[in-house]
Parts: C-alpha cells; sequence; structure tokens
C-alpha cells in the first residue's frame, strides 16, 4: 500500500515537472542562452588589435620633423656688419676635446652661432634640431659649421648638461660668462645684456654677420634658413 501511494507521489512530481517545463517553452524560455549575444568567431585579443588597426587607418600620419604651421618669415635681407672679435672661453665634457678660443670668422664656412645656457629649456630642446640641420646642409653642399656659445654663469651646472650629452650631443662650447668680455660680445652682436635666450647669428663665409634670429628655430624654419644660406 505505502509502495503505491509513493509511485502515485513520484508520478504527480513528474507531472508537475512536465507542467513546468511546458509552460516555459510556451513562453519562449527554452534555453538560458537565448537572451546571450552570438559569441565571436574570433578571440578577444584579435577583435581588440583587429579593432585598433581598422581605426588607426582612419587617424592622420605625422612626423616629428614634420613642419607644424606655415613657414616664418627668417633673413629676409642680408646684413653686412663684423661680428665680435677676440679669443673666448671655452669648456668641454671629460674625454672631450674643447674648441679652438678664437671662433674661425671669414675662413670660407658659414658660422652658426648659438647663444644659450644650461638653464634655457628652449636652448637645450633646439640643439640637436640645429645639428641635424647642420649634418643635412652639408649634404646640401653648405659648408657650415656650429659654434654654441654659453652664457651661464654657473660653471657647475654648464659642466653637468656636457657631460650628460650623448657622444653625438653637443659636448663641448664656448663660454661668455659674466663680465666684460661678454658685454662687448654681445654688444658686437647687437642684442642685449643679459639677452632672452636662445639667440640665432649666421655668419657669412666672408666673415660678416648676415643675419640674426631671435629665439629658438622650429621645424618649419628650415626652409627658409636653408634657402638663406643656398642649399642645393
Amino acid at each position: 500500500m505505502r509502495r503505491e501511494r509513493r509511485r502515485g507521489y513520484a508520478a504527480d512530481a513528474s507531472l508537475s515537472c512536465l507542467a513546468i517545463l511546458l509552460a516555459a517553452l510556451a513562453l519562449g524560455c527554452d534555453s538560458p542562452k537565448g537572451d546571450l549575444p552570438p559569441p565571436p568567431t574570433s578571440g578577444g585579443r584579435s577583435n581588440a588589435v583587429t579593432s585598433d588597426a581598422a581605426a588607426e587607418t582612419t587617424k592622420p600620419t605625422a612626423t616629428a620633423s614634420a613642419p607644424v604651421g606655415p613657414p616664418r618669415q627668417l633673413c629676409t635681407t642680408r646684413e653686412q656688419r663684423p661680428p665680435p672679435k677676440g679669443a673666448i672661453r671655452t669648456a668641454a665634457a671629460p674625454g672631450t676635446a674643447p674648441p679652438e678660443a678664437v671662433i674661425p670668422f671669414g675662413a670660407g664656412k658659414w658660422i652658426w652661432i648659438n647663444l644659450w645656457a644650461a638653464w634655457c629649456a628652449p636652448c637645450k630642446e633646439e640643439m640637436p634640431r640645429i645639428l641635424a640641420w647642420r649634418d643635412k646642409l652639408r649634404q646640401r653642399g653648405v659648408l657650415l659649421d656650429v659654434a654654441f656659445v654659453s652664457l651661464d654663469d654657473d660653471e657647475r651646472q654648464m659642466a653637468r648638461f656636457l657631460e650628460t650629452q650623448p657622444p653625438t650631443g653637443v659636448r663641448s662650447t664656448y663660454w661668455l660668462p659674466e663680465g666684460a668680455v661678454r658685454t662687448s660680445w654681445l654688444t658686437g652682436l647687437g642684442v642685449k645684456d643679459p639677452p632672452e635666450l636662445p639667440v640665432q647669428a649666421l655668419v657669412a663665409p666672408s666673415g660678416q654677420i648676415a643675419c640674426m634670429i631671435q629665439g629658438a628655430v622650429e621645424d618649419r624654419d628650415y626652409p627658409a634658413v636653408a634657402s638663406f644660406l643656398g642649399a642645393k
């Protein structure tokens, strides 16, 4: 008798479960995965890489050396006045030969004078640019040397800067510490003392100052400078 009751209970439970399942089917909930999106066709990382690559193709390309903005009007007229003369002090990092005490103006080469200081951020930022332009202009037939002239009063700060430069950087310099020689030099260049650094002076192969540029040079200035120097 008890066995028959248990069988009845089991049968009733089976019918109840079946009824619940049929009701779920009628409501369209036959699978808990029905609301989930279809699985991706490839791995998530691959999709992310593909998406990044596709997005990258829509971005404009640019290079670090590309000119920014229209070229500035630099060296539009040629000056004709003598540069400062005489020996000045020099400095160099350990293991590097200092320059000659007298800048060789009038020796058949262009001399690019760059007034700088170790505390001047724009000065240090433009140095690699000037060195790269020197090499590029030489390849285009311009006989050009660069004379970096420091106006640092703190010799230790200047020395630390030179020591941290790479082998291809500025590891030696002319030096105009505060005093009568600096004043005479700046007067000869036609700039105030103290000047707003950096300052550029282009001295022609004849030995005459041909152009003065106040402030740092930028990538967009290269065409004007190259044209003035007669680059091929």
